[in-house]
């Protein structure tokens, strides 16, 4: 049996109904079953793929990406999936749209989707409105399938907003799955997130968020470490409590990033703005106080100087797990001496992981496809089985 086939017989055994056309937005929102839906089909597809075996669902059709944030491989992940299962990519850009003129989300959801079989959104830098945008948008295009304006109803798949990043964090643990030989061997596992300093502000908090809401589903050992002052939002941190709970592993919070590596499996140093800050910033925006906003820019630089040394160097890996702890990161990061002289990790931590660092972040299209691929084939079972059995891919 193929590696495809028995990636489809393992699926066959998930409750995963309602997973067809339905949204994602958050991964605590998805049962175990769905979660190991979406890892299997990305294991299928990158297979299927390797063969060089077509692996396009769709022979027309649209996927919507909308970017109110920069990005580099979430923006690429999302266009590679899309194509990767037979839809073209139409980027949405705000500045040459209507929006600018004062076209509503409604207007605008209905207008981009009449071909349209998946949206994406990435909308990551203001508390309490980038799910409610997201929400908002999807509401709308509801409607219009509803009232019978658009002959389908495209899904979301959440490319990163102000709470979750699921398509961030699921790359990451299917890198952690590969690593470790099997999700059966996660079971213990100790992760370190840290907070890390970076000489810019404003990162979303979202990452942190995704990997402490995901990750301790799985019976690995969370230790979330910052500052004082540097909090995320209190819900999620329940959220990673109540799942340690029930999976036998552990969530705690520490204010030290040596604390939090030492004898770590894995360590995710990684930048975020404090919770209360991107609050302050999400209100001085809605009132348009540019003023206000240039004076909580400097405040919250100089709040970060206090803490340089939070930052992953040689020494604090030596207090890994072996001194071999997997070093993670979703990238850009900042890095000492090459990318700024000051930053998240020291250069020669990062070379060290380059080609690690680069698989992990090969998982995401495949995380992609497979959360679309879950949403829009009735029969995905069947779908594998017949992809894999089709002839191999031309190339001319």
């Amino acid at each position: 049996m193929s590696k495809t086939k028995e990636f489809a017989e393992k699926l066959s055994k998930l409750n995963i109904e309602n997973m067809y056309e339905n949204d994602f937005y958050w991964t605590w929102d998805k049962t175990d079953d769905e979660l190991a839906a979406i890892f299997t089909v990305a294991d299928a597809l990158r297979d299927l793929r390797e063969q060089n075996k077509s692996t396009k669902i769709f022979d027309s059709g649209l996927g919507i990406s909308i970017f109110r944030d920069n990005s580099t491989r979430t923006r690429f992940s999302f266009a590679s999936a899309c194509n990767l299962l037979g839809l073209e990519v139409q980027d949405l850009d705000e500045k040459k749209s209507q929006i600018a003129h004062g076209e509503t989300v409604r207007e605008t959801a209905n207008m981009v989707s009449f071909m349209a079989d998946v949206i994406g959104i990435r909308d990551d830098m203001f508390i309490g409105e980038g799910h409610k945008y997201q929400k908002t948008f999807m509401d709308a295009v509801t409607e219009g399938h509803e009232d019978g304006v658009l002959e389908q109803k495209p899904t979301l798949v959440n490319l990163q907003c102000d709470v979750d990043h699921p398509t961030q964090s699921m790359a990451d643990l299917a890198h952690v799955i590969h690593y470790f030989g099997g999700v059966e061997n996660l079971k213990g596992k100790k992760v370190a997130m840290t907070w890390a300093y970076s000489p810019s502000y404003g990162k979303p908090l979202s990452v942190p968020q995704g990997i402490i809401g995901l990750f301790t589903r799985f019976g690995m050992d969370v230790v979330l470490a910052h500052p004082e002052g540097y909090d995320v939002m209190g819900e999620v941190e329940e959220i990673a409590a109540a799942n340690a709970e029930k999976s036998g592993g552990s969530y705690k919070k520490v204010n030290s990033m040596e604390e939090a590596f030492k004898d770590a499996d894995i360590v995710y140093p990684k930048s975020w703005a404090p919770y209360a800050a991107m609050e302050k910033r999400t209100q001085l925006y809605q009132a348009g106080d540019q003023a206000g906003i240039d004076a909580l820019e400097k405040e919250l630089l100089a709040n970060n100087a206090k803490f340089k040394d939070w930052t992953c160097t040689e020494e604090l890996m030596s207090t890994t797990k072996d001194g071999k702890a997997l070093y993670m990161h979703c990238l850009p990061a900042d890095i000492t001496g090459l990318s700024c002289e000051a930053g998240e990790v020291e250069n020669s931590v990062f070379n060290r992981y380059i080609d690690p660092l680069y698989k992990e972040a090969s998982y995401k299209p495949y995380i992609i496809a497979a959360m679309i691929f879950l949403a829009k084939v009735k029969d995905p079972v069947a779908a594998l089985k017949a992809l894999d059995d089709a002839e191999p891919r031309k190339k001319f």
